[in-house]
Order: structure tokens, then C-alpha cells, then sequence
């Protein structure tokens, strides 16, 4: 008998065996892990490997004779690497940038040829760096110098500036996880309205706990963020359940396949645009574009407000946040509310 079950399962042939081991739906969910791989490599080569600046804004202070051609000659420089402005004064010009309206200022000084370039390295040491050196050049052209002062320095426990960045990349990344093996453990679109509300005020909670967790670890446990530490955490807990609910709406829309969706919109798109390695005005066009619009930029502009800017500027990204968050759970209440399927059924009780 035994001989002859072996004999069937040969003559099943090795096609047949393919066919069982890799079905259509894993042959198509691993050509999508393909995909996404490709994608990653696209997106993070594309953004990051050639950094050069793009209308960097820059206020010049200067007497009105000078002033008006001293911003037509930045502005006029090739790439429009600057976009120039003229201010009244300086101390108008370090307020802007305090309030994260502007990223430089030129302080002319007409009683000598010695300037000064206001920067703060908190908004993106590599942007001051880049239009430190394209001031340079420009000054020398004209046998002028300058020095530069710098009104937002970075933490000692930041000294790359990326500690914003890591902090919402953790985030994002805790949000989409929960969502996921929330929808693995139980079937990736609930069964119902009433557990995708379940899942949502799980998802909450983690969320709450996410964002204390990691204000305590940038500020006093690695003293990498300075800030407030409640600020933080509401940052952390809002970055967290936006994510997740996107994620947790599209896996009701599209099951498993939503879990790919999100890696490739926090992950695959939402990182490389988010601000952290270079600020905006050094990424090519497409990133620059869609980095604020994304929870990963948003949440590391947040949190480098809070950290270094007394959370000025911080009212667009909030809202962003915030339309995440209505987005998820009203796409996640109605596709649940349409189509109750595809969840782990619902056990009825022994009759006896």
C-alpha cells in the first residue's frame, strides 16, 4: 500500500509539486516583496545621493542701496540654490529664523567688508554647511568675508542633528508593526465593526505607551533631545496611531497586501522624504514634495520643533497628523461596516 501511495505521489511530477509548494497568491505576494525591494533602493538612492540645495531660503540685511541687488545676485546664482529676501533688520531676521520662517540670513555690514551669516544648526547642519559654502563663494566674488554665528545649536547628544529623525522613524515603524500583528493573530480585516474598534483602542493604548517610551529615551535617558518631555510624548502617540490606523485601514481594504501598501508609504516613501539626513531644500523635487504631507515628516519636524524652536511651526504638521489619524479610523469603521468578511469568524457557544 504503502509502494503504491509512493508510486502516485512520483507520477504527481515535479510541476505539480511547484504548483503546491509556491501557489499563484504566494507566487504574487513575493513578486510584490520584489517590488517593494526595488522601490526601497529607488527611493533612498534617488533622495539621498546627490544632496544640493534648492531655494534655500536666505534673508538679506542691508542699507536699501544695497540691499536690492545683493538678493538679485543670490537669487540669480545657477540651480537657484537660494531664495533670497530682503529684511529690515537684523533683529527681524533672527526671529524669523527662530521661528523657522527662514533657514539663514546675510547681515551686510557697510562699514566694513567683514558680513556675518546667521544659521541654526538645529534645522539642518548640512544645509548650513551647503549654503555656508555657496555664501563663500559669493562673498569672495565681491572681496568680502564673513563669519558665521550659529542661533540654534545643535545637542551634545545630537550631534548629527538626526536625533528627531530616528525618533520618528521608531515611531512610524512601532505603528505599522502593532497593526500588523494585530491583523496576522486575527485575520487581517476584522470580522466586524465592533472588534475594528477593539483593535483601534489597542492600538491606543500601544500608542500612549510608544510615545512615553520614546520621550523618555531621547531626553533623560540618552540626553539626546532637549524639550519637553509631555510634548514628546503627545508627538510620539499621535505618530504612532496615525500610522497604525492607515495601516490597520488598509489591510481592511486590501488584507494582507495592505501591510505591503504601508511599508511602501512609511517605509519605501515616508523615510528618505522625511527631512532627517538632509532638510527639504536638499532633496530632489518628488521627495521634497511629498516629505511633509507624510506622518514621518511630519512627526520629525514636531519633535525638532519641540527640541530646539520651542515648538514654533508646528500647526501644519500637527494638522497632517491629525488627518491621518480621522482618515485611518473612518476608512477602517467603513470598510468593516461594508464588508464583514475576511476575519476570524465568530465561535458560537456548544449548545450543550
Amino acid at each position: 500500500m504503502a509502494s503504491g501511495l509512493s508510486g502516485a505521489g512520483l507520477q504527481r511530477g515535479f510541476g505539480a509539486e511547484i504548483r503546491d509548494a509556491v501557489t499563484t497568491r504566494a507566487f504574487v505576494l513575493v513578486l510584490g516583496v520584489l517590488l517593494l525591494q526595488f522601490g526601497f533602493i529607488v527611493s533612498y538612492v534617488g533622495a539621498l545621493h546627490h544632496p544640493y540645495p534648492h531655494r534655500a531660503s536666505i534673508a538679506v540685511v542691508a542699507p536699501p542701496q544695497v540691499s536690492g541687488q545683493l538678493v538679485s545676485r543670490l537669487n540669480a546664482l545657477p540651480k537657484q540654490v537660494l531664495d533670497a529676501r530682503a529684511l529690515p533688520d537684523e533683529a527681524t531676521a533672527r526671529q524669523q529664523i527662530l521661528d523657522q520662517k527662514i533657514y539663514t540670513a546675510l547681515v551686510f555690514n557697510a562699514a566694513g567688508k567683514h558680513d556675518t551669516l546667521l544659521v541654526a544648526n538645529a534645522a539642518g547642519p548640512a544645509l548650513a554647511t551647503a549654503v555656508e559654502k555657496i555664501i563663500t563663494a559669493a562673498e569672495q566674488q565681491q572681496g568680502r568675508s564673513f563669519s558665521t554665528e550659529d542661533l540654534v545649536p545643535l545637542a551634545a547628544g545630537d550631534a548629527e542633528g538626526l536625533s528627531s529623525f530616528y525618533l520618528a522613524v521608531g515611531l512610524c515603524v512601532g505603528g505599522y508593526l502593532v497593526a500588523s500583528i494585530l491583523g496576522i493573530s486575527a485575520g487581517s480585516r476584522p470580522a466586524n465593526r465592533k472588534r475594528a474598534v477593539i483593535r483601534l483602542a489597542v492600538l491606543a493604548l500601544y500608542s500612549v505607551a510608544a510615545g512615553i517610551g520614546g520621550a523618555l529615551i531621547v531626553g533623560p535617558i540618552l540626553n539626546a533631545l532637549p524639550g519637553s518631555v509631555l510634548g514628546l510624548w503627545g508627538m510620539g502617540a499621535l505618530v504612532v496611531f496615525a500610522v497604525g490606523a492607515i495601516t490597520m485601514a488598509l489591510e481592511c481594504l486590501f488584507d494582507v497586501v495592505g501591510i505591503g501598501l504601508a511599508v511602501l508609504l512609511f517605509v519605501v516613501l515616508g523615510n528618505p522624504s522625511a527631512g532627517g539626513v538632509f532638510p527639504p531644500p536638499l532633496m530632489p523635487p518628488f521627495w521634497r514634495a511629498i516629505g511633509p504631507w507624510l506622518p514621518n515628516g511630519a512627526g520629525t519636524s514636531i519633535a525638532r520643533s519641540i527640541a530646539y524652536f520651542d515648538g514654533t511651526a508646528i500647526t501644519k504638521p500637527l494638522l497632517v497628523l491629525t488627518a491621518w489619524v480621522v482618515v485611518g479610523v473612518l476608512v477602517s469603521l467603513i470598510a468593516t461596516g461594508r464588508r464583514p468578511r475576511g476575519g476570524r469568524p465568530i465561535t458560537q457557544p456548544d449548545p450543550a
